[in-house]
């Protein structure tokens, strides 16, 4: 069968990852599978099987950017010799494949779209309004991909009736245990505890470093993210300069977190919480707020690790707490999450063949 995925472009985020998982995946199942990308900004590595094509090199967004560029993928479609499915991921791309009106082609949902609007709202009301309508006339004409059971109670929520899918992110287990082999000589010596996320506000870097302030412990905090300035000058001005580490963005992170003694994931709100997952499958131990979607579902077995939004104190004393007794990580059955389970729903939506909520 044919396949095309359709994003942006393949940064180093969790959408592109998962993407490039069920890409490879569908590879050595004998699919023919097609990477579209809107500019040209490659950060992963990619699997000789996968086809990457990129449409332009320069991205212009904006109402006249997505237009445009819905005018190139919905051309260079009609140029392809047939297509079994068509998945876009995350917002802007959404939009454009939505505006180039493909045939076979469903939309997944990475992010907590009340969350977005609610956020909006705030600085805006009146963008918030018109963001949701956006999103209603946008969603409420095509099939949706979910990858949580809270995320599509969210996606009912705000107003949208068409049908979804839930199917869970992806994860090449045999592929996370082949990284841990390779290692990596920057990892420290001295014990640490790992968060794993890009610099964004939704990531709450700022609750992360306040509560590690209130830590007793000699750990380093060690953050897998690109450097920033405005992150290491958070991190100089709470007096944490010795203690916390950007080790900056790892293509092979597992080695990274296996070393912790704790993953930590402090954000408002999570798509999914991809990291949970691998840390897990590390054998390393999480704290995770227990924020919108997916912390909860992931750690149903160990509601012990789980701690309020937003909460310094309560987040310090979890960590504190887990330190000193790690929990039992044999609760936890990940197959779910195994990429063998859900390739099998990307093959039947291929088909034709799908349940809905």
């Amino acid at each position: 069968m044919k396949f095309k995925f359709v994003i942006t472009n393949l940064s180093g985020g969790g959408a592109e990852k998962v993407l490039l998982i069920l890409a490879e995946t569908l590879v050595d199942r004998g699919h023919e599978v097609e990477l579209i990308i809107f500019e040209n900004l490659i950060e992963y590595e990619i699997h000789g099987g996968i086809k990457v094509t990129v449409l332009t090199e320069k991205l212009t967004r904006g109402w006249l950017g997505k237009r445009i560029m819905a005018f190139r993928l919905k051309k260079y479609i009609a140029q392809s010799n047939g297509v079994d499915l068509i998945v876009s991921a995350l917002p802007f791309s959404n939009e454009v494949a939505c505006l180039a009106n493909l045939k076979n082609h469903l939309c997944r949902i990475d992010s907590t779209l009340s969350a977005e609007i609610d956020n909006l709202s705030i600085r805006s009301p009146q963008k918030a309004k018109r963001r949701l309508k956006r999103y209603l006339k946008m969603y409420n004409k095509k099939s949706l991909i979910a990858i949580s059971d809270g995320m599509i109670n969210d996606l009912r929520s705000i107003g949208i009736t068409s049908k979804i899918i839930k199917i869970y992110n992806p994860f090449n287990f045999k592929k996370i245990h082949s990284a841990l082999e390779q290692g990596d000589s920057n990892i420290p010596n001295e014990p640490y505890i790992i968060h794993v996320g890009r610099f964004n506000p939704v990531k709450r870097h700022d609750i992360l470093l306040d509560t590690w302030k209130l830590v007793d412990t000699q750990h380093s905090l060690v953050l897998l993210t690109p450097f920033n300035k405005e992150l290491q000058r958070m991190i100089d001005d709470r007096g944490l300069t010795t203690s916390v580490i950007i080790a900056g963005f790892k293509k092979n992170p597992y080695p990274w977190i296996s070393h912790a003694d704790l993953l930590v994931l402090s954000s408002d709100h999570e798509g999914f919480g991809n990291v949970i997952v691998e840390a897990l499958e590390c054998k390393t131990p999480v704290v995770s707020t227990d924020c919108p979607f997916g912390p909860a579902e992931i750690l149903s077995q160990l509601p012990q690790c789980l701690t309020p939004v937003g909460n310094v104190e309560k987040l310090a004393s979890k960590i504190s707490r887990c330190l000193k007794n790690p929990p039992d990580l044999s609760q936890i059955d990940l197959s779910k999450y195994d990429v063998n389970s859900t390739i099998r729903i990307y093959e039947n939506l291929a088909k034709g063949s799908y349940e809905s909520k």
